[in-house]
């Protein structure tokens, strides 16, 4: 598939698909949401909520400016067509990946990295993901369809595998999710801690990270469609994106589960524009390693 010009982006990342390192894009579905609907609009929210974010990053010391990244905007998919909705989130992070570059995708809801996921595992079959989020994602089918927000990581492991998924500050999911979590993959509930240590053994590994922005508690980020009480604060996940730094090999990441007009405050939209902002210094830096 080829990616269009957009008139408004994330930032300064205006580089030219050719020349660009990394590639964000974003996924305007929510199709499965089953609480409160609305992250289809979240991608547009943070590119108008990023003129308010500096392109510098003091965490990371770092500058947006001195890296070639293109933001590709919406992808264009058919609204209530599920199954066609992820084929092209799919083409697209295959395009992407053929292309040599990294995918930075922005939800949508959080069922849209299981075609990214899917894609990057053709491409790095020995694939890690780290996972952040206050829910499981675990179930085996959800309001009758195999395919949602809350069963994409328990769809997701049948390629990935026993191990190869790792879920740090879940606190809300199924008894039998959890339950089959703890033979099937790592599960840190509540909290970060821990985190550290799985970035340590998988330092080489390629490794994708997907980040459900209602990790954070709901006083931090109201703005999402299924908010859970109990969750981390911002500093939490700066220490979290000092902790991906270390490793050597990130293949692509994402953020999910922006519902923008959930918080008239437009303080959501802020926090996801930061971390993005973030992440997106983590890959380039992350290439920068290894060229």
């Amino acid at each position: 598939m080829r990616f269009k010009k957009v008139d408004l982006s994330f930032q300064s990342c205006t580089a030219e698909y050719d020349e660009a390192d990394v590639v964000i894009f974003s996924v305007p579905m929510d199709a499965t949401t089953s609480f409160r609907p609305g992250t289809r609009f979240a991608g547009n929210a943070i590119r108008v909520d990023s003129f308010g974010v500096e392109w510098y990053s003091p965490y990371r010391d770092a500058d947006l400016k001195d890296y070639k990244t293109v933001d590709t905007g919406d992808l264009d998919l058919p609204i209530g067509a599920v199954e066609d909705a992820l084929d092209i989130v799919y083409d697209a992070t295959k395009t992407i990946l053929n292309d040599k570059k990294v995918p930075m995708m922005i939800g949508g809801e959080h069922l849209v990295t299981y075609p990214v996921l899917k894609a990057v595992k053709e491409a790095y079959d020995d694939l890690y993901v780290i996972h952040l989020d206050a829910h499981t994602d675990l179930r085996e089918e959800f309001f009758g369809r195999a395919l949602s927000h809350a069963t994409f990581m328990r769809q997701a492991h049948k390629f990935l595998g026993d191990h190869h998924i790792y879920q740090f500050g879940i606190r809300s999911g199924d008894r039998q999710e959890f339950l089959w979590a703890n033979e099937h993959i790592h599960q840190r509930k509540f909290d970060f801690e821990g985190l550290d240590k799985a970035v340590e053994a998988l330092k080489n590994k390629p490794v994708y990270i997907t980040i459900d922005l209602d990790v954070l508690d709901p006083s931090v980020f109201p703005g999402t469609g299924t908010p859970e009480a109990g969750g981390m604060q911002y500093k939490d996940l700066l220490w979290a994106f000092d902790q991906f730094e270390k490793l050597n090999h990130i293949v692509g990441a994402d953020i999910v589960e922006l519902s923008p007009y959930l918080d008239p405050s437009g303080a959501s939209n802020a926090v996801a524009a930061k971390s993005l902002r973030e992440l997106v210094l983590i890959l380039q830096k992350n290439l920068q390693k290894r060229k």
